[in-house]
């Protein structure tokens, strides 16, 4: 484990390789799983406020799906995450022509309605965050419905920590970010 400021990290962010493959897996993680994206306090009250900016880019289902059970949930966990329909895919996924997922919400900032892009979790994903009072544990999750982006990451020599450089500066600080890069370096020497 990497400590810096108050986070815990993962060696396997420096050591796992990693590039999204959209093209190989659809988005898959959009859809399959058994909870929603996880949420921080502060994205509940700005899914509240963008949601009829959204709405336009969602589909039917999706939308029932915010009607029934609110714009997000509390998981089985006690976490709170987006909902999902019937189980399955978030709420705010629709699919495109090559039946690959797309975040309505995304979409929303794309055509320049709101200026939130999209849960921090769905950014840093294969990153997952677990906080605690004192500290957050910053892990790679390893899925198997990943395994095209893992295998694309190590064709390109692209560590995890390296792919998602714009989302963990977004969450930690540039500072932060540089103190990875130096124990980067030092874990790899």
């Amino acid at each position: 484990m990497i400590s810096i400021k108050n986070t815990l990290i993962s060696e396997d962010l420096l050591d796992q390789e990693f590039v999204c493959d959209l093209s190989a897996c659809k988005g898959a993680c959009c859809i399959e799983g058994d909870g929603g994206a996880p949420l921080n306090e502060d994205e509940l009250e700005i899914l509240e406020n963008i949601y009829e900016d959204v709405k336009p880019y969602m589909v039917e289902k999706g939308i029932k799906g915010v009607e029934e059970q609110g714009k997000w949930v509390i998981g089985e966990d006690g976490g709170k995450e987006t909902p999902l329909v019937n189980g399955k895919e978030c709420v705010y996924v629709f699919f495109d022509e090559n039946n690959s997922t797309k975040c309505a919400i995304e979409a929303a900032y794309r055509a320049g309605k709101i200026d939130y892009k999209k849960p921090i979790s769905c950014e840093l994903y294969p990153v997952r965050i677990q906080s605690y009072p004192e500290f957050d544990a910053v892990n790679y999750h390893k899925w198997h419905i990943c395994k095209s982006a893992c295998e694309c990451g190590q064709k390109l020599k692209v560590p995890v920590y390296k792919f998602l450089k714009k989302p963990l500066i977004k969450k930690y600080g540039q500072d932060w970010y540089q103190g990875l890069e130096f124990a980067a370096e030092k874990h790899h020497k």
